[in-house]
């Protein structure tokens, strides 16, 4: 009996001893490089470039008319049609071939706050007047448009702003790319001596056409 838990004990150190000695197995170390380079990895990001862009900006959303200028037969109220920006960012090669561009006006009726009477857009006329054309000549502004209660300056154009009317305009956008133009108008809205007094409000609205 003794014999035989002796050759137990001696049978379980040996395994110990096996599985100790599995655990301190230390791993290889790593050799040295025979040799090594380095490669240089570069990129160039550009910006981004958005395409230009055709674009109309004014100077203001409101004008005030006041009375200058009447006679004993017409009324009339002026003001100034606040600035008016044509900008393109274009290249001339964002252009379409054969394009030009306008900037049309048009204006409502003149609605009463008090239920007076409205008054015709064709009582409303402009002179538009170009601030800025480039250098190139080949940007200009319109023609006056006069009203219906005067004679006209040009045949046809005594119709007030009841229409598309031309404020400004090139007829070679490709030309004229990149860069900004500018003009306004003075307005005069001319009435019979007898219009009802009171508040009056029109809506004009400038469109950009290519």
């Amino acid at each position: 009996m003794h014999t035989r838990n002796h050759k137990r004990l001696i049978a379980a150190a040996a395994a110990g001893a096996l599985l100790a000695g599995s655990v301190a197995l230390a791993s290889p170390a790593l050799a040295e490089p025979v040799d090594s380079t380095d490669v240089r990895v570069t990129v160039d990001i550009e910006e981004v470039k958005e395409p230009g862009v055709l674009a109309l900006s004014v100077a203001g959303n409101s004008v005030a008319l006041s009375e200058d200028g009447s006679t004993l037969l017409v009324r009339q109220f002026t003001g100034t049609l606040p600035t008016v920006t044509v900008t393109d960012t274009r290249t001339a090669d964002e252009v379409p071939e054969g394009s030009a561009w306008a900037v049309l006006g048009s204006a409502t009726n003149f609605v009463g706050s008090s239920g007076q009477d409205p008054i015709s857009a064709g009582h409303l006329g402009w002179k538009p007047r170009l601030i800025d054309g480039g250098d190139s000549g080949l940007v200009s502004e319109g023609e006056e448009v006069v009203t219906v209660l005067d004679e006209p300056t040009q045949p046809g154009n005594n119709v007030g702003l009841t229409d598309q009317e031309l404020l400004i305009s090139t007829f070679d956008s490709g030309a004229v790319a990149g860069d900004a133009y500018s003009v306004n108008a003075g307005l005069f809205l001319r009435t019979p001596a007898d219009v009802a007094a009171g508040s009056y409000t029109s809506t004009l609205t400038l469109s950009l056409f290519e």
